[in-house]
């Protein structure tokens, strides 16, 4: 099988264990913001910025060395096994001792208990390091995408029965631990490698020198995605952080569903490509244009469908969040072609570059948040996404620094969903001033959603069908070529 047909048949599987877990994952999510109130939200989610930045130096990037490297022995496996557990145990150890220092850093003694029981992740993590990397490394997507729903799947279970049992907040609690237990069974039942007691020196150096980068990526990614919410529950509090973290809940569940499928590919085969620029440069670009055609309307069509969307879904008590959706979901063009970058530098070996890269970014977020965070979480979430689109030109120069690129062409990927994104952006905003006053809100969506969609796709026929068959085209060549014959 050639590494194109890996590559789409990687996609595919990925795009079912995406899809399915993150609709899973939103059916729970859409139970438990019924059940559960914004204040529970917010507890998790304070707790979830100290585990956040303590993942950090979970994998010491080991993980991505796995992948990236072309050489790997049996030593390089059960060296990383070995670090990742016995850091995550130490991780555990840590966090149980620290966890009174971090709830009166929030000032919410209810922390304690919380970040003490969800530290078993550490130790969860460690477990499946280097199973996840291997499987990624073969591109065997499919394994991971069946692990991916069974351990989503336990946790929303565990989480929505708890949460009917009136656990409240100790309800994300239960779906994060059962979740993360029900990912080291299958992972292990998935894979045919197990660890030897051995540790190599010279190995973990080789890892180590690659890693090192990778754990500062990571610090700064960190800084990048959660000192918002650091500093939204330490000024504003943990029910204001709990509307801000619905809304970019939604955000990150849309990004994993448009984006997050193809992406997940993308370091291994830009791996394997990375002695073939221009195999590599078509494979960016045809990476963005997929990604383009299905992502913009989508993020796009969230955001000025908000209004609508979150008291039908969540109920009128998560009001308070619409602005916030209606804004972060405006970053969603850059996500469906940038979420390639990362990959693509680290593909070609470059870690330090988007080491500094990372770090321009995450300075440019903590300044941002903290000038905004004072008028509230509208203007976080509009802070977010003015600095994303002030530093995409940045971005994309040091891209082509290590892929020369032709701005022109690299832009082409975006014009025709772009163009049509906003034939259905008028389409939909003309719906809504016509019938917005004559019909209930629930078919108002209904018929935004419908007509959004027609509007769209006639566009993309009209002035891009070859996109729409190249789209057609990856996806058949997944299918077996028995189905193929018959079809």
């Amino acid at each position: 099988m050639s590494l194109r047909q890996k590559a789409v048949k990687g996609v595919v599987w990925t795009a079912i264990g995406n899809w399915g877990s993150q609709l899973i994952s939103f059916a729970v999510f859409f139970l438990l913001a019924r059940l559960l109130g914004p204040e529970a939200f917010g507890l998790v989610a304070l707790a979830s910025v100290f585990f956040a930045f303590m993942q950090v130096f979970l994998d010491q990037g080991f993980g991505q060395a796995l992948v990236q490297r072309q050489n790997l022995e049996p030593e390089h496996l059960d060296t990383a096994f070995w670090t990742n557990l016995g850091i995550g145990i130490l991780l555990s150890l840590v966090t149980i001792v620290a966890a009174d220092q971090i709830a009166e850093i929030f000032k919410e003694p209810r922390l304690v208990a919380i970040v003490r029981l969800m530290s078993l992740n550490f130790i969860f993590g460690g477990l499946n390091s280097v199973q996840d990397a291997i499987l990624s490394r073969e591109l065997n997507f499919k394994k991971l995408a069946i692990r991916s729903l069974i351990s989503i799947a336990t946790g929303g279970i565990v989480g929505v029965t708890m949460a009917l049992q009136g656990y409240g907040v100790w309800s994300l609690v239960g779906q994060s631990l059962s979740n993360g237990l029900a990912s080291v069974i299958t992972l292990w039942t998935a894979t045919n490698w197990h660890p030897k007691f051995k540790f190599s020196t010279k190995h973990f150096k080789e890892l180590f020198i690659y890693g090192i980068n990778v754990v500062g990526i990571n610090l700064l990614n960190f800084v990048n995605r959660r000192s918002d919410d650091f500093l939204i529950g330490y000024f504003l509090g943990s029910v204001a952080l709990g509307y801000y973290s619905v809304a970019y809940r939604i955000l990150m569940i849309t990004s994993q569903l448009m984006i997050g499928t193809i992406q997940k590919i993308a370091m291994p085969v830009f791996s394997r490509l990375q002695h073939d620029p221009d195999k590599l440069r078509q494979a960016l670009y045809q990476a963005i244009q997929i990604t383009s055609l299905f992502a913009f309307p989508v993020f796009i069509g969230l955001s000025i469908l908000s209004p609508e969307l979150i008291p039908i879904i969540f109920g009128e008590q998560w009001k308070p969040s619409i602005p916030v959706m209606q804004i972060l979901n405006l970053v969603g063009i850059l996500y469906a072609g940038f979420y390639y970058n990362g990959p693509m530098i680290m593909a070609l070996g470059k870690p330090s570059w988007n080491l500094w890269l990372n770090c321009l970014q995450a300075v440019g977020n903590v300044i941002f948040f903290l000038i905004a965070v004072r008028w509230g979480i509208v203007a976080v979430a509009a802070s977010y996404v003015i600095r994303g689109y002030l530093m995409a030109p940045i971005t994309v120069w040091v891209v082509s620094r290590v892929l020369p690129l032709k701005l022109f062409e690299y832009l082409r990927q975006y014009a025709a969903p772009f163009a049509a994104t906003g034939v259905m952006v008028a389409i939909i905003f003309g719906t809504k001033s016509l019938l917005g006053e004559v019909v209930n809100t629930t078919v108002l969506l209904v018929l935004c959603i419908a007509v959004g969609a027609i509007a769209y796709s006639v566009t993309i026929l009209l002035i891009a069908p070859q996109l729409l068959q190249r789209a057609i085209a990856l996806f058949r060549s997944a299918l077996p070529q028995s189905k193929l014959k018959k079809t």
